[in-house]
């Protein structure tokens, strides 16, 4: 017979799902809202369905927008440099970049990076989406932004050689990001350092 009862232990399960979340502290959050008012439970129940339902993907660059809207307010905005875009791999990357008030340009999220040991080829991100934009003929540099690590690096490779018969100008940042790092993790100087020293793609 099972120790704790079955809504319980499902919240502990779904808790234990989420990165970064072990077994001892998906017990926590469990017995902590166990403990709470009804209505802490009730605002985080709201909170993530709101999550799922009052949010969508923009059109443009897949970034997170509000449902119902086509576009972020990134792309809709008039003070945004359209023959700027910043390719990064998730949205998080994108807050990053934007803490930093260093980057006017615009964004394009590709939720993910290349990964053939998990299975993740080109067809599971944005890529092709990207290309189409590019060959619009709107954009003049992209930034590839994609995290220092062997999957970040192929994903830039790979996005130039889709590019390589255009006449859009490639640059990545630069190596003031450790390697094997996240964008998210990045303090805002790093960050500034690496889009100021971006290079050519060789």
């Amino acid at each position: 017979m099972p120790i704790l009862p079955e809504p319980v232990q499902n919240l502990i399960t779904a808790f234990e799902r989420l990165p970064g979340v072990g077994p001892k502290s998906a017990s926590r959050l469990t017995f902590f809202l166990l403990r709470a008012p009804e209505e802490a439970s009730s605002k985080l129940a709201e909170a993530l369905i709101a999550l799922k339902s009052s949010t969508a993907f923009c059109s443009r660059c897949f970034n997170i927008t509000m449902a119902g809207k086509d576009l972020c307010e990134i792309c809709a905005s008039s003070t945004r440099d359209e023959s700027q875009v910043c390719v990064v791999e998730e949205p998080l990357d994108v807050l990053a970049l934007e803490r930093t008030a260093g980057f006017m340009g615009q964004y394009h999220v590709l939720h993910g990076a290349l990964s053939p040991i998990e299975g993740i080829g080109p067809e599971d991100l944005k890529i092709k989406p990207l290309v189409d934009r590019i060959k619009s003929g709107s954009v003049k540099e992209l930034i590839i932004a994609t995290n220092p690590s062997m999957e970040g690096d192929a994903t830039a490779l790979y996005i130039k050689q889709q590019l390589q018969n255009t006449p859009v100008r490639l640059t990545r940042l630069a190596r003031g990001l450790p390697m094997g790092g996240d964008l998210e993790y990045a303090d805002q100087n790093t960050l500034l350092r690496a889009l100021a020293g971006r290079q050519e793609m060789d």
